[in-house]
């Protein structure tokens, strides 16, 4: 894996309604994220955070969508962090912040590879779009908005759509998907491990079949992990918790054997709440991730 990481700070809170999540970089910093990586022999820059607008009081008349206008200009400017980042030959490493800001990320990352592959390590499938968000919290949207589906001034961040073909993606943990969702999952055919394939083939098999997937038909791939992908009873410090999730062993499993495909060019650790959280629990355990992540081993 790259040595040279760039950290991206990401402090969004206006893709979905709870407060705090906008202190999640502050917390997987103050968890020792740079310490760890640089303990690993990872050359360290940390470019800081990025500016965040202001909250709207409502929702933009005749659109289905929470606080577009702040949303849109945030993930514009990290399109450009990350992209420049890239530029230079480092790993972005992106911290959020709420899961709206995988929208930024992944049009900075794409523009660099022909045939991008994600993995999209969460609860939920993050594939509304504003007809069949039951909220309005663009949140839920990145997946959808990156495979060119949404409003047109999201799918456009960078000046291009779509960033990710759906063939290229797989999902891993969802046990909480809306109807909208389901149907566009099967209706683009996304590979898709859910909670019940997890239990079933358990997560050796689960990874296994993930990295000899994407290694078949992608030239990068860039892992989007949503903490709340864990159990809430590993990772309490989540806006949107979902019991009968992903334990914190089967988590560092999935890292470590993505560590040793060697497959991950870029990745992003979004929905850490430290309001909703005990101790800074859930921002200590995305270090340990991405410990496991970047190279890690118990002996």
């Amino acid at each position: 894996m790259n040595k040279k990481i760039a950290i991206i700070g990401v402090p969004m809170d206006m893709g979905q309604q709870r407060r705090g999540v906008d202190m999640g970089p502050s917390a997987i910093r103050y968890a020792g994220v740079v310490e760890r990586l640089e303990e690993l022999g990872y050359e360290i820059e940390d470019v800081g955070d990025l500016e965040i607008g202001k909250r709207e009081k409502t929702i933009i008349e005749r659109s289905n969508l929470r606080n577009l206008k702040a949303v849109l200009e945030a993930n514009e400017l990290l399109h450009e962090r990350v992209s420049d980042v890239m530029k230079k030959g480092m790993f972005p490493l992106v911290l959020g912040g709420d899961h709206s800001i995988a929208m930024g990320t992944l049009a900075g990352v794409a523009e660099h590879f022909q045939n991008l592959g994600v993995i999209w390590y969460d609860a939920h499938g993050d594939l509304n779009t504003e007809e069949t968000s039951p909220s309005g919290n663009i949140h839920g949207m990145p997946l959808a908005v990156s495979l060119g589906m949404g409003h047109p001034s999201l799918t456009n961040i960078g000046g291009y759509s779509p960033k990710l073909k759906p063939e290229n993606v797989v999902i891993i943990g969802a046990r909480a998907l809306d109807e909208g969702e389901k149907e566009l999952i099967k209706k683009v055919g996304i590979k898709t491990y859910t909670m019940h394939e997890v239990d079933r083939l358990g997560m050796t098999t689960v990874m296994e079949e993930t990295i000899a997937y994407l290694k078949e038909r992608t030239d990068g791939v860039h892992l989007s992990l949503d903490l709340d992908g864990l159990d809430p009873d590993h990772a309490p410090g989540v806006g949107t918790p979902v019991a009968g999730g992903l334990t914190y062993r089967e988590s560092h499993l999935a890292m470590e054997m993505l560590a040793e495909s060697g497959i991950i060019t870029s990745a992003e650790f979004v929905e850490v709440n430290p309001i909703l959280d005990e101790k800074n629990r859930t921002a200590q355990v995305a270090v340990a991730l991405m410990g496991s992540l970047f190279g890690e081993k118990l002996l």
